[in-house]
C-alpha cells in the first residue's frame, strides 16, 4: 500500500495545476483510488482498496473560507492554475475564497470535485487530460 512519503515525493514533482494530470496517474499507480483535500488546514485524506487510508498532517495555520461560495471566481482560479499560472498554495488561497471547503479527487472516476462549508458541490470536472 502506498505510504505518506510517496504520496509527499509525487506531489513534489506538481509546481503548477498543468501537473495535476500526471500527478493523478501517479496518484493513482500508487494505489490511491481517492482522496479529499480540506483547505483549511491544508491536510488530505487518502484511501485505498480494503478501506485502506491515510491522513497527512496540517500544512499550514488555519486559512478562512467564504461563506458564500463564487462559482464564476473559482473557475477563474482554475482557468490560470490549469494553465500554470500560479502555484499550489496560490491556487488552494483562491480556492478558499471561492467558498471552497474541500475538494474530492476521484482516480477511478478522474474527477475532481469542490464542495462548500456545506458539503455541497460547487462544482465537479475533468481531471483534464484523462
Amino acid at each position: 500500500m502506498f505510504t505518506l512519503e510517496a504520496i509527499k515525493a509525487t506531489h513534489a514533482k506538481v509546481k503548477t495545476g498543468a501537473d495535476f494530470p500526471r500527478y493523478v496517474q501517479e496518484m493513482k499507480a500508487l494505489g490511491v483510488t481517492h482522496y479529499d483535500h480540506y483547505l483549511t488546514h491544508g491536510h488530505c485524506t487518502y484511501f485505498g482498496a480494503g478501506a485502506y487510508q491515510l491522513s497527512s498532517p496540517d500544512k499550514w495555520p488555519e486559512m478562512t473560507i467564504a461563506t458564500e461560495p463564487a462559482l464564476a471566481k473559482l473557475e477563474e482560479a482554475l482557468r490560470i492554475h490549469q494553465a500554470g499560472q500560479t502555484d499550489y498554495l496560490t491556487f488552494c488561497q483562491q480556492a478558499a475564497d471561492s467558498g471552497v471547503w474541500k475538494w474530492v479527487v476521484d482516480m477511478l472516476g478522474m474527477t475532481c470535485t469542490y464542495y462548500d462549508l456545506a458539503g455541497n458541490a460547487i462544482l465537479e470536472e475533468k481531471v483534464p487530460g484523462a
